[in-house]
């Protein structure tokens, strides 16, 4: 079996080879290729974390495994360590066998960011300048420099919670040669082309009255029953796309607007689907669209297994007798 640390991981992997794993995949989950397994998470009445696993099976790239790990918020007040930690396993599909162990927390990072850049190089509007960023914690800045590959903004708008956060944020804005102002949740709708969010809330802080016609948003941190951060009359006045349809209904952004009613799970559409050809996505310049990121264990294999092809071809792997 292979072991590919954390420490190593960040000099084997890209940003642009993470988006083309992740473009990929979305593409073999919608030609019925690849498929996920369903996802456990759970609050585990210890450190106000959730934990779970997320996995799946790539039939045509034959990569099988899962993601274990989750959110502990204390983490980096308490410990200096991030919020967000996980390990990601693959295993031999002919024999079953543990295959590799690598470690995911940049994985999550890089492959969570691929896929919001992923549906604004398909969905959004091609003159996007303006970038609104909901959000400023850690993974905030992966998004914010996997976005800017794919339109060519001219401005960042951000808002977050804390807003004593928003100043870090604005520092990798101006390492990418873009202004950055911090601003209201109206004004961030009033003034975006393309918005980003990227919170661990149960409940919405955009409302439908911010966003203006012609929007696409990045749902990217609602991946657990209850989690929330749009709300649900936005889904039902977009056409609404995900990574994967039963998440998106069950744990993700279009949980509320599908059990309200707003919106049935005909309405969710893979973004898969708009990569192969069989969705047109984008209708028009006044449409908004909304992609619903739940995050797949798909996405997660596919850039280990990346990874790890990087990692034994560069001598860097640990192999172990397992």
């Amino acid at each position: 079996m292979w072991i590919v640390p954390e420490s190593v991981i960040s000099e084997l992997i890209t940003p642009e080879a993470s988006f083309d794993a992740v473009e990929s995949v979305f593409g073999a989950m919608a030609s019925g290729d690849a498929y996920n397994f369903p996802v456990v998470r759970e609050a585990i009445g210890h450190e106000d974390a959730l934990y779970g696993f997320k996995g799946g099976f790539d039939q045509s790239g034959l990569v099988l495994g899962l993601k274990a790990g989750g959110y502990w918020p204390n983490n980096l007040e308490a410990r200096g360590i991030i919020n967000h930690q996980s390990t990601v396993f693959l295993f031999d599909p002919d024999t079953g066998k543990a295959k590799a162990m690598v470690g995911g927390n940049l994985l999550t990072a890089l492959r969570t960011a691929a896929a919001s850049s992923v549906s604004i190089k398909h969905l959004a509007r091609k003159d996007a300048r303006v970038l609104g960023m909901i959000g400023a914690g850690h993974q905030s800045h992966f998004q914010l420099r996997a976005a800017v590959k794919h339109r060519p903004f001219e401005k960042v708008v951000a808002w977050n919670y804390h807003p004593d956060m928003l100043p870090k944020l604005g520092e990798t804005a101006a390492e990418l040669g873009l202004p950055f102002e911090a601003v209201s949740l109206e004004d961030l709708g009033a003034q975006a082309d393309v918005i980003i969010s990227i919170t661990s809330a149960f409940a919405p802080s955009l409302l439908d009255a911010h966003v203006t016609e012609g929007t696409h948003l990045a749902c990217m941190g609602t991946d657990t029953k209850g989690k929330q951060e749009v709300e649900a009359a936005l889904l039902a006045r977009a056409v609404v796309f995900t990574d994967e349809v039963a998440q998106s209904i069950s744990i993700g952004e279009a949980q509320h607007a599908v059990a309200e009613g707003l919106i049935a799970e005909a309405d969710v559409h893979q973004i898969g689907a708009v990569i192969n050809g069989a969705h047109p996505g984008r209708s028009s310049d006044a449409e908004i669209t909304i992609f619903d990121g739940t995050g797949v264990g798909l996405q997660d294999l596919a850039v280990a297994q990346a990874v790890v092809d990087i990692a034994v071809e560069k001598g860097v792997a640990i192999e172990v007798d397992f």
